[in-house]
């Protein structure tokens, strides 16, 4: 059993396909990308900090996907960073795959309130920001087809409550966007067609599964946490199969295991 990479005839081959498929993007690359929205605190001089917020919004291409929060209204003075907890999960949920440009968050208009020396009092949002704050991002980040992200919005306490002449609170929040991949994905071509292999990528005990596309014989398999996997392809009947023992895998990007072919 071997692995052995295209020859170049098998190659014009394969381009005379793509070529035949016109401007068709990628399958992988029309994909979707799980996103896992987290709340995090930077101290600020207040009992308590109550929000209710409502959703949070991702732009990419041009296109706003709402994540809708359903914790109701939390103290984000609970969760900070370096303590026994350091953040809350505020929204989990799917988005095409694509480059963020821009994330925004939306709170409601009424119960938002904040604790100071044991007195609790209402947070006046601004009615013209009803559309949501704008969160400034560390970068914007690629969300690859098959991979998990964390958005870890890192509310600022001592910037976001202002206090008014008249002994009223304002809330506007300063919120950084902190991205980060939790997954990766391994991606290849298996040949002949007609084998219709599955593909499997084995960590110790756990083994993730896909099988290859019947008409390009490409596949992926997302999910994967960093580390190393041993990548198995099963064949249809009628060919051998093949292991390869080490392919590694890092958050965030897209493994490579090139075109396998099969004997």
């Amino acid at each position: 059993m071997k692995t052995q990479f295209m020859l170049p005839a098998l190659l014009m081959l394969m381009l005379s396909a793509l070529a035949f498929t016109g401007c068709k993007k990628d399958k992988e690359m029309e994909g979707t990308t799980v996103v896992q929205i987290r709340m995090t605190d930077a101290p600020g001089d207040f009992d308590k900090i109550n929000l209710h917020v409502k959703e949070v919004i991702l732009v990419s291409e041009g296109k706003p996907y709402s994540f809708e929060v359903s914790n109701g209204v939390f103290n984000v003075l609970d969760f900070r960073m370096g303590t026994a907890t350091p953040d809350l999960l505020i929204a989990n949920g799917e988005m095409p795959s694509g480059k963020v440009s821009e994330v925004r968050l939306v709170l409601y208009d009424s119960g938002n309130t904040i604790v100071v020396n044991g007195v609790e009092e209402d947070l006046i949002t601004p009615s013209a920001q009803s559309s949501g704050w704008k969160v400034k991002l560390n970068e914007n980040p690629e969300l690859l087809p098959g991979a998990t992200y964390t958005l870890l919005l890192d509310f600022d306490a001592a910037r976001s409550v202002l206090r008014t002449g008249n002994g009223k609170y304002i809330l506007k929040p300063v919120v950084r966007g902190i991205a980060a991949a939790t997954t990766g994905l391994i991606t290849g071509t298996v040949l002949p067609l007609d084998a219709h292999p599955e593909i499997l990528a084995i960590s110790g005990t756990d083994t993730v599964g896909t099988l290859a596309d019947a008409v390009t014989g490409r596949f992926t398999i997302g999910g994967l946490g960093t580390g190393n996997y041993q990548l198995k392809i099963v064949p249809f009947e009628g060919y051998n199969e093949v292991v390869l023992p080490k392919v590694s895998v890092i958050a965030g990007q897209q493994t490579d295991a090139g075109i396998i072919e099969l004997k």
